[in-house]
């Protein structure tokens, strides 16, 4: 799957990826309701390690989806 038109805030070490409204990336539809989108980028308690080549791999062993 490609995302496009997110922006990354950046401060200090730490992002975060930001879509149209609060939320967005995470699956949460637009007027607020939690998880309405199939697929999400992440969610909260996600954990992830980056490769050498730049991917950042899920490390949730607990996820049926991971």
């Amino acid at each position: 799957m490609l995302w496009v038109d997110y922006a990354i805030d950046q401060a200090g070490p730490n992002f975060t990826v930001k879509g149209d409204w609060p939320g967005e990336v995470m699956g949460w539809a637009e007027d607020g309701t939690d998880k309405q989108k199939e697929n999400v980028l992440y969610k909260p308690g996600d954990i992830f390690k980056v490769n050498e080549d730049g991917w950042l791999i899920k490390q949730n062993v607990n996820d049926k989806k991971s």
